[in-house]
């Protein structure tokens, strides 16, 4: 996936400019793709050079005026073709499991603090994302309870999101339990 398909999907959810759009990166579309505010900028150039997005300028009073961004036809062209193409298995890059391999090699009681830190940041991921569900999609969504297909497939991921870190809080807690096990002298 490039970056632009990403930066698409935030404008098509909701246009803005630039600088919203970095700050959406870093609150929720980075926790899937991350991006640096000049990376963004970059892009945004690039696309609107191609036709994928549409700006205007928006007269601010208090502030400089800014740049809305916003999904062209063309961008959305683009989009449907990137949204049939498949996709690459994964490939798994982890390394806190390459080095829970490799603690058998050396004490692996040295390892805990590590893993109580990757614990410690899936706990803080599942507390974000859970707020994020009870504000964004709990009993004070319209009272409804009943979703558009864009907020729908947002929940969709989120959920995933929550299920992810709740499998790696429990991988965890096991590989603790087991490198609590094999300390030297038990």
């Amino acid at each position: 996936m490039a970056l632009e398909h990403a930066i698409l999907v935030s404008l098509l959810e909701k246009p803005g400019s630039g600088y919203e759009l970095a700050r959406r990166f870093e609150r929720s579309i980075g926790y899937f793709w991350t991006a640096t505010h000049q990376q963004i900028y970059r892009v945004l150039k690039r696309m609107e050079a191609d036709g994928w997005i549409d700006v205007r300028e928006v007269e601010q009073k208090t502030r400089p005026d800014k740049k809305e961004y916003s999904v062209s036809a063309r961008g959305l062209d683009a989009l449907a073709v990137w949204l049939q193409e498949p996709i690459q298995p994964e490939s798994v890059r982890h390394e806190l499991a390459v080095k829970i391999r490799g603690a058998a090699f050396d004490d692996p009681a040295a390892l805990i603090d590590e893993v109580e830190r990757h614990q410690r940041m899936h706990r803080d991921r599942l507390a974000h994302y859970l707020a994020g569900e009870r504000r964004d999609f709990g009993a004070g969504d319209g009272g409804s309870g009943e979703l558009d297909a864009g907020r729908e497939l947002q929940h969709a991921v989120l959920r995933g999101g929550i299920a992810y870190e709740r499998m790696m809080i429990a991988w965890l807690d096991d590989v603790l339990a087991t490198l609590r096990r094999l300390r030297p002298g038990r």
